[in-house]
């Protein structure tokens, strides 16, 4: 067990008017974001899975990056985050380049932090990598949210358990609330949920 942990029981999608369509967030889900202070833990876009990872960094070439979709998925997310006025306060990224495309295309500069890196780039310390991230996931964000652009599996140990890929899939994010000494994870939205509720307005 990597940290506390405590599911809040809010239900963080509503059905759409068509059932063919996304999901959109709740109004109380909007509210949470737009207030700030939340951890998001954001899954890198759409990537071209007919390209090889290797776990070299630094080489573009040798890693999976995204596709022309995920670059259009990216743009749209941040898009949505400022359309429905939800506040960033800062934002971090895997080296890896699908999550340091997905933080640029989103929402422009971000800081590198090594923790937040794929798993099979640094095998011998994954799970010290996602202790770390875990950690941060507890400190409060000032002035908006923290946002955190990252990878499916080292987010499955924070959470001690596997993820699907239904369950999260590329573009999508985890809302923490910070506690100080722990944290409370609330539930996911996929990008394409909140790139429709910003539609909807």
């Amino acid at each position: 067990m990597l940290h506390r942990r405590t599911l809040l029981a809010l239900p963080l999608l509503a059905a759409p008017a068509t059932a063919q369509h996304a999901f959109i967030p709740t109004p109380e889900a909007l509210s949470l974001l737009r207030a700030g202070g939340l951890n998001l833990y954001i899954r890198h876009a759409i990537t071209d899975r007919t390209q090889m990872d290797t776990g070299r960094r630094g080489d573009r070439a040798g890693q999976r990056n995204l596709s022309e979709a995920g670059r259009q998925q990216a743009r749209a997310l941040g898009q949505a985050f400022r359309a429905l006025d939800i506040p960033v306060a800062e934002v971090l990224t895997s080296e890896v380049f699908r999550a340091a495309d997905t933080a640029d295309l989103a929402f422009g500069q971000a800081r590198v932090e090594r923790d937040l890196i794929a798993d099979d780039y640094t095998p011998g310390s994954a799970s010290e990598d996602a202790r770390a991230v875990s950690r941060r996931l507890a400190q409060p964000a000032t002035g908006g949210n923290r946002v955190m652009v990252g990878h499916i599996v080292p987010l499955g140990m924070i959470l001690g358990r596997g993820l699907a890929q239904a369950e999260f899939p590329e573009g999508s994010m985890g809302l923490f609330r910070p506690r100080g000494a722990d944290w409370q994870f609330l539930g996911f939205v996929t990008a394409e949920q909140l790139i429709a509720a910003a539609g909807s307005r």
